[in-house]
């Protein structure tokens, strides 16, 4: 009788360990830190990336070549407005992404340099799924867009591009955003501004106060 009785106050602590233990892991944010299923990264934190080490953000005139714009230094900043429980989408508003001109260079011909390049229409709203889906989008009414100063042989040229949105990837492995291609279309310029300009860049790692981010 006692072990039979031992046994069944075992099993029903097992089962409410177990009923407690599901919940809890279900609830864990999309967005955390210290790995996955970490600490949730709090609503209102400000998040910031720089270019992946040894990589470039590259503004090309195609999406398979190689002719246009290229930075070594770039960084985004976003803070987080909702981090739901996982699976799910998290929420952030993109108030910054410079691009160091000093560290530009373009190949196209007759352009000696880049002056600077800057994103407009700040802030944007971005979503990040469990899946590491990004999507990048401006206010109602407005578009994404990049403004791009070059130095040429026939004096400084300004050239406007503009995007509906852009779209990209984060991967857990290293904390990273990549976009691939994503395509802006010239709304003002010379004829030494590109029609198109795809943009390709990989920023990692992703870090909130130092502490690495990942999406769950």
């Amino acid at each position: 009788m006692r072990t039979r009785t031992l046994l069944a106050v075992a099993g029903t602590a097992t089962a409410l360990a177990l009923s407690w233990a599901g919940p809890a892991s279900a609830d864990g944010a999309v967005l955390t830190t210290g790995g996955t299923g970490g600490t949730a990264v709090a609503v209102g934190d400000s998040l910031t990336a720089p270019l992946a080490s040894g990589t470039t953000a590259n503004f090309y005139s195609s999406a398979t070549g190689t002719s246009g714009v290229k930075c070594t230094s770039s960084r985004f900043t976003a803070t987080v407005t909702g981090n739901p429980a996982a699976p799910g989408t998290a929420t952030e508003s993109v108030t910054a992404h410079t691009f160091d001109s000093s560290t530009c260079s373009s190949n196209v011909t007759g352009v000696l340099g880049v002056n600077g390049i800057t994103i407009d229409n700040l802030p944007y709203s971005a979503t990040v799924a469990s899946d590491g889906t990004l999507t990048v989008q401006p206010a109602s009414g407005s578009v994404v867009q990049a403004t791009v100063k070059l130095r040429t042989l026939l004096g400084s040229v300004t050239c406007v591009y503009q995007a509906a949105g852009l779209t990209g990837k984060a991967d857990n492995a290293d904390s990273s955003i990549t976009f691939t291609n994503q395509q802006f279309t010239k709304s003002s310029g010379s004829s030494l501004c590109f029609a198109n300009g795809y943009f390709t860049a990989r920023y990692a790692p992703v870090t909130d106060s130092g502490a690495r981010v990942y999406v769950n």
